[in-house]
């Protein structure tokens, strides 16, 4: 019932994006911890910076086609 007014469909993306992004990091031998890990020294260090909202940090591990994979890191800036 709940699918019928949408109110499941958000968790189901949410699971499905969080599976997605496990996966995509045992592809390219990173644990999930470790990126965890690495997130939280950023933002400790992005912290020390006002004019970013290191708090709404994005990072993501990418490896497209046989490249090597790569971290990327985007960090909006604030609005003053």
């Amino acid at each position: 019932m709940f699918l019928f007014f949408g109110l499941g469909k958000k968790s189901k993306d949410e699971a499905k994006r969080r599976l997605n992004i496990i996966l995509q990091y045992e592809r390219v031998g990173i644990s999930p911890s470790l990126i965890e890990n690495l997130k939280k020294d950023i933002v400790s260090v992005l912290s020390k910076y006002p004019q970013l909202e290191a708090n709404k940090m994005n990072l993501a591990v990418r490896s497209e086609r046989e490249r090597i994979p790569e971290i990327h890191i985007n960090v909006p800036l604030r609005n003053f």
